[in-house]
C-alpha cells in the first residue's frame, strides 16, 4: 500500500505530541503542512525561515525519531520553506536525518561592485523582500515618513521628496522604511534599478576601490543606479574622502532625475563631522522624523508579528508586553520571540509571570520601580477606599479582601520579604502575609470573576509603571 504524505505525517505528530506541551506544539507543529513523499523521503512545509531553523535546533531528535518510526530507519525529512516567491526550499540533501539536522541550500549573493567591462549590469538590490509597507503598521509616530515614502515609491525621483531623509532613535524602523520603498519600486517598476548600501559597506567598497585605483569603475557603478538607498549616514562622519565620493554620486543621481533614500539617527543639521556641502544637500528634499509609538500602535506592530510568525499569545501577555516595552521596536519583537522560545523550551504556558521573567532581561524598570506602596494605591483606588483602610485594624469584608489582595500582590510583583511586607500593612507580622496570600489564592482557585479582578490589577500595576 502507497502511504501517503499527510497520513505519514499525521501519525508522526501523535508521536510528538505525547512528548512536548500544548502550547510548544500549537506554535511549532500545527502550522507544518505535509506537501509530497518520495520514497523514505516526507517534505514538509514550514512558514518561514527562522521556523525551519528553531525545528532543526530544538527539535530535530524528536523528529527524528517520529519520522522513523512511520518510514524506517532510513526515513528522512526535507524542508520546504513558505516565502512570498515560493522559490527557497531547504532540504536535507537525501541524506537520513541525524544529530546534525538537515543542510541549507544557499544561494549566492552579488557583489554589485564587480563590474565585468561596465556593460549593462544586473543590480542585486540587496534588500530583505519581508520589509514591506503592508509590515510597516502606521501610527502618529511615523504617518509623515510613510505617506512621503509611499510617495516616493509611487513616483520615484519625480516628487519634491530627493533626497528623502528618514531619522529616528535605534530600533523605530527607518531600515524597514527604507526597504519598504525599494521593495514597492522594485514590485511597481521592473525596470528601474534599485540598491541598498549601508554606510559601513559603502566605505569599506571606497576603501577597496581606493586600494585597487579602481575609483572610476565604483562610481561609474553608482551611476548605474535608479533608486539609491543608504543606511545610516551618521557613519560617514569624518570620513573625508568617502564624503568626497558619496557627494558626488549624490549630485549625478539626483541631477539625473534619479530617486535617494538615506536613514540617519538624527536629523542632518545635527550630523557633526559631515561637510557643510553635503549636509546642504540633504536638506533638499523632505527631512522625516521617525518617534517611538504609542501604544496603540505598539500593541498593533506586535499583533502583525504574531500573524507573520504564526505565533498566537493571550491578550493580556500583549498588552503586559507593550507597556513595559516602548521605545524600541525591535526590542518589541525581540521579547515576544524570547517568550516563545522560553515557553517551548520550559513547557511553560505564556502568561504575565514568563512575560515579566522575560522583560527583566530587557528593561531594568519592573523589578525596581514596583512597589508596596505603588501596589497599595492601585488596590486602594479600585475598591474606591481610602489607603489609609489598608492598614486599620478594621474588619469589615471588603476592607480585609482589598487588604489580602494587596499583600498578595506585593509578595508576587516585590522583592520585599514577608515582615516588610507587614510592616506596610499596620506593622502585621510575616504570619498574617501568608495566611492572606493562602486566602486570596483559595479565593481565585473558586471564585472565577475574583480571579480576574485579582489579573486585572496585576496588570494595572505593570500598566501605571510603564506609563
Amino acid at each position: 500500500m502507497v502511504k501517503d504524505c499527510h497520513i505519514v505525517w499525521d501519525k508522526c505528530l501523535q508521536t510528538i505530541r505525547e512528548n512536548v506541551n500544548a502550547q510548544s506544539f500549537k506554535t511549532w507543529f500545527e502550522p507544518i503542512k505535509p506537501v509530497g513523499l518520495d520514497g523514505q523521503a516526507l517534505t514538509i512545509q514550514v512558514p518561514n525561515k527562522f521556523f525551519y531553523e528553531w525545528l532543526e535546533e530544538h527539535y530535530v531528535g524528536l523528529l527524528k525519531k517520529s519520522v522513523r518510526s512511520q518510514l524506517g530507519e532510513d526515513g528522512r525529512l526535507e524542508y520546504q520553506i513558505l516565502l512570498r516567491t515560493d522559490e527557497a526550499r531547504y532540504k536535507s540533501a537525501n541524506k537520513p536525518m541525524n544529530g546534525n539536522g538537515s543542510e541549507e541550500s544557499e544561494r549566492e549573493i552579488k557583489n554589485p561592485f564587480v563590474i565585468p567591462g561596465i556593460k549593462k549590469v544586473k543590480i542585486d538590490p540587496q534588500l530583505n523582500d519581508k520589509y514591506t509597507f503592508d509590515t510597516y503598521i502606521e501610527g502618529d509616530c511615523n504617518r509623515l515618513a510613510r505617506s512621503a515614502g509611499i510617495a516616493v515609491a509611487k513616483k520615484p525621483g519625480g516628487t519634491a521628496f530627493n533626497p528623502l531623509v528618514i531619522y529616528g532613535d535605534v530600533g523605530l524602523g527607518k531600515t524597514h522604511l527604507a526597504h519598504a520603498i525599494g521593495n514597492q519600486i522594485m514590485s511597481d517598476f521592473d525596470q528601474k534599478s534599485v540598491l541598498y548600501v549601508s554606510s559601513e559597506k559603502f566605505t569599506n567598497q571606497i576603501i577597496e576601490a581606493i586600494r585597487n585605483n579602481a575609483i572610476n569603475d565604483l562610481v561609474n557603478f553608482y551611476q548605474l543606479v535608479d533608486v539609491l538607498v543608504v543606511d545610516d549616514i551618521q557613519f560617514l562622519a569624518n570620513k573625508v574622502k568617502t564624503q568626497e565620493i558619496f557627494f558626488h554620486i549624490f549630485n549625478q543621481l539626483r541631477d539625473s532625475g534619479k530617486q535617494l533614500i538615506l536613514t540617519s539617527d538624527r536629523p542632518p543639521k545635527d550630523l557633526d563631522g559631515m561637510q557643510e556641502r553635503l549636509i546642504s544637500r540633504l536638506k533638499w528634499g523632505l527631512t522625516a522624523d521617525l518617534s517611538a509609538p504609542d501604544l496603540e500602535t505598539r500593541i498593533a506592530i506586535l499583533e502583525s508579528k504574531m500573524s507573520d510568525e504564526g505565533l498566537e499569545i493571550p491578550t493580556d501577555v500583549v498588552e503586559f508586553i507593550c507597556y513595559n516595552i516602548q521605545n524600541n521596536i525591535r526590542e518589541l519583537e525581540g521579547v515576544l520571540i524570547s517568550i516563545i522560545a522560553q515557553a517551548s523550551l520550559n513547557r511553560r504556558e505564556v502568561d504575565i509571570d514568563l512575560a515579566r521573567e522575560v522583560i527583566q532581561k530587557f528593561v531594568t524598570q519592573i523589578s525596581k520601580q514596583v512597589t508596596v506602596d505603588s501596589i497599595k494605591d492601585l488596590v486602594a483606588d479600585h475598591f474606591n477606599m481610602p489607603v489609609e483602610k489598608l492598614q486599620s485594624k478594621t474588619r469589615k469584608r471588603s476592607i480585609v479582601i482589598a487588604r489580602q489582595l494587596s499583600m498578595f500582590l506585593a509578595k508576587k510583583l516585590t522583592n520585599q520579604s514577608l515582615k516588610a511586607i507587614g510592616a506596610k500593612f499596620g506593622g502585621r507580622d510575616h504570619s498574617t502575609v501568608i495566611y492572606s496570600c493562602n486566602a486570596v489564592q483559595d479565593l481565585m482557585d473558586t471564585d472565577v470573576v475574583f480571579k480576574d479582578t485579582v489579573q486585572e490589577l496585576e496588570k494595572k500595576v505593570s500598566m501605571s509603571l510603564a506609563s
